[in-house]
């Protein structure tokens, strides 16, 4: 059993690696929308109801693929360091996880916000994220966010012996999988 974290700003491709590398290994991809955009149907993003039961799935989740006989998941989020809640998500995931034996592998992406402004407007994300289509909202929550929080991690920061910094700017999601692929013998 293996648990990709896989996790960076807004619109840095975590999505888009997580599906390519889901083609290329037996792991599959939980998107961090999948629940949000789930639960956003019936609740605002202001309501408290919205998070809890985005909490409470994504647990439930990662209880019974931790549990089974599936190769793993690949999870992505948007981890703000500045947020103790955030570390402490993490701790959760990992402990739910580590407990079943299984590997747990930390991926951080960065890119440039000039780039990653251009993948937020990308079809392939307003096809799988309905809560981005609203554009300019999104360009504001994007902005305001990377704002208001640190979401990339400091140098040393995360010590972990499974964790890998990429740098997608550049990158296609394809040749950023393969990298991860690589790195961690997937």
């Amino acid at each position: 059993m293996k648990l990709i974290f896989l996790f960076g700003p807004q619109a840095v491709g975590k999505m888009t690696v997580g599906q390519e590398l889901a083609k290329i290994t037996d792991l599959k991809l939980f998107h961090n929308h999948m629940t949000i955009d789930l639960v956003h149907q019936f609740f605002d993003f202001d309501s408290p109801s919205l998070w809890r039961l985005v909490d409470v799935f994504r647990f439930e989740m990662f209880k019974e693929v931790a549990t089974s006989n599936q190769a793993g998941i690949i999870f992505t989020y948007v981890w703000a360091f500045d947020q103790e809640k955030d570390w402490e998500f993490l701790g959760k995931v990992k402990e739910i996880f580590e407990s079943n034996g299984a590997d747990v592998y930390m991926v951080e992406l960065e890119a440039d916000l000039k780039e990653r402004l251009v993948r937020n407007k990308s079809e392939h994300r307003l096809v799988h994220k309905p809560t981005k289509r609203n554009i300019q909202q999104s360009e504001q929550n994007l902005q305001e966010t990377m704002e208001k929080h640190r979401l990339n991690s400091l140098e040393n920061e995360i010590i972990h012996p499974n964790y890998l910094r990429i740098n997608n700017t550049n990158l296609s999601a394809k040749e950023t999988a393969l990298q991860i692929k690589k790195k961690f013998l997937l």
